[in-house]
Protein backbone atom coordinates (compact mmCIF):
# COMPACT_ATOMS: atom_id res chain seq x y z
CA UNK A 1 0.00 0.00 0.00
CA UNK A 2 1.23 3.44 -1.08
CA UNK A 3 2.12 6.44 1.61
CA UNK A 4 -0.62 8.21 -0.24
CA UNK A 5 -3.49 4.96 0.24
CA UNK A 6 -2.39 4.82 4.02
CA UNK A 7 -2.88 8.49 4.63
CA UNK A 8 -5.99 8.48 3.28
CA UNK A 9 -7.40 5.48 5.07
CA UNK A 10 -5.77 7.36 8.74
CA UNK A 11 -8.34 10.23 7.29
CA UNK A 12 -11.41 7.83 6.82
CA UNK A 13 -10.77 6.61 10.44
CA UNK A 14 -9.95 9.90 12.04
CA UNK A 15 -12.89 12.00 10.76
CA UNK A 16 -15.33 9.31 11.76
CA UNK A 17 -13.95 9.75 15.70
CA UNK A 18 -13.69 13.30 15.38
CA UNK A 19 -16.91 13.76 14.43
CA UNK A 20 -18.58 11.58 16.93
CA UNK A 21 -16.36 13.05 19.76
CA UNK A 22 -18.19 16.80 18.88
CA UNK A 23 -21.14 15.58 18.81
CA UNK A 24 -20.98 13.61 22.20
CA UNK A 25 -19.50 17.17 23.45
CA UNK A 26 -22.29 19.07 22.04
CA UNK A 27 -25.00 16.61 23.87
CA UNK A 28 -22.90 16.43 27.00
CA UNK A 29 -22.90 20.20 27.17
CA UNK A 30 -26.92 20.45 26.74
CA UNK A 31 -27.49 18.57 30.04
CA UNK A 32 -25.97 21.10 31.94
CA UNK A 33 -28.52 23.72 33.88
CA UNK A 34 -26.73 26.39 32.26
CA UNK A 35 -27.33 25.24 28.58
CA UNK A 36 -31.08 24.57 29.14
CA UNK A 37 -31.52 28.48 30.00
CA UNK A 38 -29.28 29.01 26.85
CA UNK A 39 -26.75 30.43 29.44
CA UNK A 40 -29.66 33.19 30.53
CA UNK A 41 -28.96 35.00 33.48
CA UNK A 42 -31.87 33.60 35.56
CA UNK A 43 -34.54 30.56 36.03
CA UNK A 44 -37.36 29.56 34.53
CA UNK A 45 -39.54 30.40 37.87
CA UNK A 46 -38.14 33.71 38.39
CA UNK A 47 -41.34 35.70 37.04
CA UNK A 48 -44.16 34.52 35.28
CA UNK A 49 -42.45 36.11 31.70
CA UNK A 50 -39.13 34.05 32.27
CA UNK A 51 -39.72 30.59 31.20
CA UNK A 52 -41.01 32.23 27.81
CA UNK A 53 -38.00 34.03 27.50
CA UNK A 54 -35.99 31.35 28.03
CA UNK A 55 -37.85 28.86 25.35
CA UNK A 56 -38.11 31.42 22.80
CA UNK A 57 -34.07 32.20 23.26
CA UNK A 58 -33.57 28.32 23.19
CA UNK A 59 -35.16 27.23 20.98
CA UNK A 60 -34.74 30.07 18.11
CA UNK A 61 -31.06 29.23 18.43
CA UNK A 62 -31.54 25.70 18.11
CA UNK A 63 -33.68 26.69 14.96
CA UNK A 64 -30.37 28.54 13.53
CA UNK A 65 -27.49 25.82 14.50
CA UNK A 66 -30.10 23.35 12.36
CA UNK A 67 -30.43 25.17 9.57
CA UNK A 68 -26.38 26.74 10.13
CA UNK A 69 -25.31 22.52 10.27
CA UNK A 70 -27.72 22.15 6.74
CA UNK A 71 -26.13 25.33 5.02
CA UNK A 72 -22.57 24.02 5.71
CA UNK A 73 -23.12 20.61 4.66
CA UNK A 74 -24.55 21.79 1.81
CA UNK A 75 -21.42 24.14 1.19
CA UNK A 76 -18.99 21.49 1.76
CA UNK A 77 -20.92 19.10 -0.16
CA UNK A 78 -20.61 21.27 -3.18
CA UNK A 79 -16.95 22.18 -2.78
CA UNK A 80 -16.35 18.00 -3.00
CA UNK A 81 -18.69 17.20 -5.19
CA UNK A 82 -17.79 19.85 -7.46
CA UNK A 83 -14.08 20.57 -6.86
CA UNK A 84 -11.46 20.88 -9.67
CA UNK A 85 -10.66 17.05 -11.04
CA UNK A 86 -7.53 16.07 -12.20
CA UNK A 87 -6.39 16.65 -16.13
CA UNK A 88 -9.79 19.10 -16.09
CA UNK A 89 -8.97 21.79 -18.70
CA UNK A 90 -11.21 24.93 -18.83
CA UNK A 91 -14.50 25.80 -16.39
CA UNK A 92 -17.06 23.25 -16.01
CA UNK A 93 -20.47 24.11 -17.86
CA UNK A 94 -22.15 27.50 -16.44
CA UNK A 95 -25.57 27.70 -15.48
CA UNK A 96 -27.16 31.40 -15.93
CA UNK A 97 -30.20 30.46 -13.91
CA UNK A 98 -32.43 27.79 -11.81
CA UNK A 99 -36.14 29.17 -11.41
CA UNK A 100 -37.14 26.56 -8.73
CA UNK A 101 -34.07 26.98 -7.01
CA UNK A 102 -34.10 30.42 -6.81
CA UNK A 103 -38.25 30.39 -5.94
CA UNK A 104 -36.58 27.81 -3.09
CA UNK A 105 -34.27 30.29 -1.36
CA UNK A 106 -36.63 32.96 -1.66
CA UNK A 107 -39.43 31.21 0.29
CA UNK A 108 -37.62 29.61 3.09
CA UNK A 109 -35.76 32.66 4.10
CA UNK A 110 -38.87 34.14 4.25
CA UNK A 111 -41.01 31.75 5.62
CA UNK A 112 -38.60 31.41 8.43
CA UNK A 113 -38.63 34.94 9.24
CA UNK A 114 -42.66 35.39 9.45
CA UNK A 115 -42.10 32.52 11.97
CA UNK A 116 -39.42 34.06 14.03
CA UNK A 117 -41.56 37.38 13.88
CA UNK A 118 -44.64 35.38 14.72
CA UNK A 119 -43.69 34.41 18.08
CA UNK A 120 -41.11 37.13 18.96
CA UNK A 121 -44.28 38.81 18.58
CA UNK A 122 -46.52 36.97 21.01
CA UNK A 123 -43.93 36.43 23.47
CA UNK A 124 -43.70 40.70 23.31
CA UNK A 125 -47.41 41.00 23.55
CA UNK A 126 -47.21 38.83 26.48
CA UNK A 127 -44.75 40.91 28.50
CA UNK A 128 -45.74 44.03 27.70
CA UNK A 129 -49.40 43.31 28.89
CA UNK A 130 -50.59 45.22 31.32
CA UNK A 131 -53.21 44.21 34.63
CA UNK A 132 -56.26 46.34 34.69
CA UNK A 133 -55.86 45.64 39.14
CA UNK A 134 -52.34 45.27 39.98
CA UNK A 135 -52.38 43.72 43.34
CA UNK A 136 -48.85 46.56 43.94
CA UNK A 137 -48.47 49.13 42.10
CA UNK A 138 -45.11 51.08 42.21
CA UNK A 139 -43.84 54.54 40.58
CA UNK A 140 -39.55 53.77 39.94
CA UNK A 141 -38.48 57.35 39.67
CA UNK A 142 -35.01 57.21 38.16
CA UNK A 143 -32.43 59.69 38.73
CA UNK A 144 -28.65 61.14 39.00
CA UNK A 145 -27.53 58.72 40.32
CA UNK A 146 -29.94 56.25 41.91
CA UNK A 147 -34.02 55.24 42.17
CA UNK A 148 -36.54 56.29 43.94
CA UNK A 149 -39.68 53.97 44.98
CA UNK A 150 -42.66 55.22 45.68
CA UNK A 151 -45.40 52.68 46.99
CA UNK A 152 -48.52 53.40 45.62
CA UNK A 153 -52.12 53.47 47.37
CA UNK A 154 -54.04 50.36 46.15
CA UNK A 155 -55.43 47.04 46.57
CA UNK A 156 -52.13 45.30 48.98
CA UNK A 157 -51.45 48.71 49.89
CA UNK A 158 -53.27 50.58 52.17
CA UNK A 159 -50.86 53.77 52.23
CA UNK A 160 -48.75 55.08 49.91
CA UNK A 161 -45.21 55.39 51.40
CA UNK A 162 -41.57 55.57 49.82
CA UNK A 163 -38.51 54.87 49.66
CA UNK A 164 -35.35 57.63 48.97
CA UNK A 165 -32.16 56.03 47.26
CA UNK A 166 -28.72 56.60 47.40
CA UNK A 167 -25.79 56.60 44.68
CA UNK A 168 -23.33 53.64 45.22
CA UNK A 169 -19.94 54.12 46.37
CA UNK A 170 -17.19 52.29 44.20
CA UNK A 171 -14.17 52.75 45.25
CA UNK A 172 -12.61 49.51 44.09
CA UNK A 173 -13.54 47.44 47.47
CA UNK A 174 -16.76 44.78 47.61
CA UNK A 175 -20.08 46.68 47.28
CA UNK A 176 -22.02 46.75 50.31
CA UNK A 177 -25.16 45.48 48.71
CA UNK A 178 -26.84 46.03 52.44
CA UNK A 179 -26.75 49.93 51.52
CA UNK A 180 -28.06 49.79 47.96
CA UNK A 181 -31.52 50.95 47.34
CA UNK A 182 -34.01 47.99 47.94
CA UNK A 183 -36.79 47.31 45.84
CA UNK A 184 -39.35 45.22 47.66
CA UNK A 185 -42.09 43.33 45.86
CA UNK A 186 -44.33 40.25 47.37
CA UNK A 187 -44.12 37.04 45.50
CA UNK A 188 -46.77 35.78 43.33
CA UNK A 189 -49.27 39.21 43.55
CA UNK A 190 -49.25 40.85 40.45
CA UNK A 191 -47.18 44.31 40.25
CA UNK A 192 -47.00 47.57 38.05
CA UNK A 193 -43.56 49.03 37.91
CA UNK A 194 -44.55 52.42 36.60
CA UNK A 195 -41.26 53.67 35.04
CA UNK A 196 -40.10 57.56 34.93
CA UNK A 197 -37.30 59.80 35.25
CA UNK A 198 -36.14 63.10 36.75
CA UNK A 199 -34.25 64.47 34.30
CA UNK A 200 -32.46 62.59 31.45
CA UNK A 201 -32.82 59.14 30.33
CA UNK A 202 -32.22 56.15 31.98
CA UNK A 203 -33.04 52.40 32.03
CA UNK A 204 -34.54 49.80 34.60
CA UNK A 205 -32.90 46.72 34.23
CA UNK A 206 -32.86 43.53 36.56
CA UNK A 207 -30.82 41.00 34.75
CA UNK A 208 -32.76 37.98 36.29
CA UNK A 209 -35.65 38.90 35.29
CA UNK A 210 -34.99 39.40 31.80
CA UNK A 211 -36.44 42.14 30.52
CA UNK A 212 -35.66 46.15 30.82
CA UNK A 213 -37.00 49.16 29.71
CA UNK A 214 -36.22 52.76 29.28
CA UNK A 215 -37.64 55.54 31.43
CA UNK A 216 -37.79 58.79 29.72
CA UNK A 217 -38.15 62.47 31.45
CA UNK A 218 -41.53 63.43 30.72
CA UNK A 219 -43.01 60.21 29.46
CA UNK A 220 -43.58 56.73 31.90
CA UNK A 221 -43.47 53.51 30.84
CA UNK A 222 -44.70 50.41 32.40
CA UNK A 223 -43.36 46.89 33.50
CA UNK A 224 -45.96 44.40 34.58
CA UNK A 225 -44.84 41.07 36.15
CA UNK A 226 -45.24 38.78 38.83
CA UNK A 227 -42.56 37.52 40.75
CA UNK A 228 -42.33 33.71 41.44
CA UNK A 229 -39.39 33.20 43.19
CA UNK A 230 -38.13 34.39 46.89
CA UNK A 231 -34.29 35.58 46.63
CA UNK A 232 -32.55 39.08 45.68
CA UNK A 233 -31.81 40.30 42.43
CA UNK A 234 -29.07 42.35 41.35
CA UNK A 235 -30.30 45.64 39.51
CA UNK A 236 -28.82 48.55 37.72
CA UNK A 237 -29.18 51.43 35.33
CA UNK A 238 -28.45 50.07 31.50
CA UNK A 239 -28.37 53.11 30.23
CA UNK A 240 -25.35 55.51 30.21
CA UNK A 241 -26.84 58.66 31.82
CA UNK A 242 -23.89 60.46 33.17
CA UNK A 243 -20.67 60.68 35.37
CA UNK A 244 -21.51 57.92 37.82
CA UNK A 245 -23.70 55.94 35.48
CA UNK A 246 -22.01 52.55 36.64
CA UNK A 247 -22.89 53.66 40.52
CA UNK A 248 -26.51 53.50 39.47
CA UNK A 249 -27.53 50.22 41.35
CA UNK A 250 -30.00 48.79 42.98
CA UNK A 251 -31.27 45.33 44.85
CA UNK A 252 -34.72 43.77 43.87
CA UNK A 253 -36.06 41.61 47.19
CA UNK A 254 -38.94 39.08 46.44
CA UNK A 255 -40.49 38.41 50.06
CA UNK A 256 -43.61 36.51 51.39
CA UNK A 257 -46.65 38.75 51.62
CA UNK A 258 -45.73 39.58 55.40
CA UNK A 259 -42.20 40.58 54.58
CA UNK A 260 -43.43 42.98 52.09
CA UNK A 261 -46.54 44.35 54.76
CA UNK A 262 -43.49 44.74 57.23
CA UNK A 263 -41.31 46.42 55.40
CA UNK A 264 -44.10 49.19 54.32
CA UNK A 265 -44.79 49.55 57.79
CA UNK A 266 -41.47 49.99 58.34
CA UNK A 267 -41.25 53.47 55.74
CA UNK A 268 -44.42 54.35 57.52
CA UNK A 269 -42.88 54.78 61.36
CA UNK A 270 -39.80 56.32 59.85
CA UNK A 271 -42.35 59.17 58.13
CA UNK A 272 -41.54 58.24 54.89
CA UNK A 273 -45.28 58.55 53.47
CA UNK A 274 -47.01 59.90 50.59
CA UNK A 275 -44.55 60.03 47.85
CA UNK A 276 -42.08 61.76 46.08
CA UNK A 277 -43.36 62.83 42.65
CA UNK A 278 -42.77 65.06 39.91
CA UNK A 279 -41.69 68.33 42.17
CA UNK A 280 -38.40 66.42 42.22
CA UNK A 281 -37.78 66.66 38.75
CA UNK A 282 -35.13 68.50 37.63
CA UNK A 283 -37.35 69.28 34.60
CA UNK A 284 -39.49 72.02 35.05
CA UNK A 285 -41.37 71.30 32.13
CA UNK A 286 -42.57 67.62 32.95
CA UNK A 287 -44.97 68.12 35.20
CA UNK A 288 -46.74 70.08 31.81
CA UNK A 289 -45.99 67.19 29.79
CA UNK A 290 -48.48 64.87 28.29
CA UNK A 291 -48.05 61.12 29.04
CA UNK A 292 -48.86 58.81 26.49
Amino acid sequence: MSSQDRTGSRRAKVIPIAGMAIAGALALSGCTAESKNGWLPAERDTTNHTAGIIDLWVNSWITVLIIGLITWALIIWCIIAYRRRKGATGFPRQVSYNLPLEVFYVLVPLFMVLVFFHFTDVEQKSINARVDSPDVTIDVRAKQWSFDFNYLEGNDIKEAVYSAGVQATLDGKPIDKSKLPTLYLPVNRSVELQLNSREVIHSFWVPAFLDKKDMLPGKTNYMTLTPTALGTYDGKCAELCGEYHSEMLFNVKVVTQAEFDAHLAELKAKGQTGALGEEYDRNPNAATTEKK
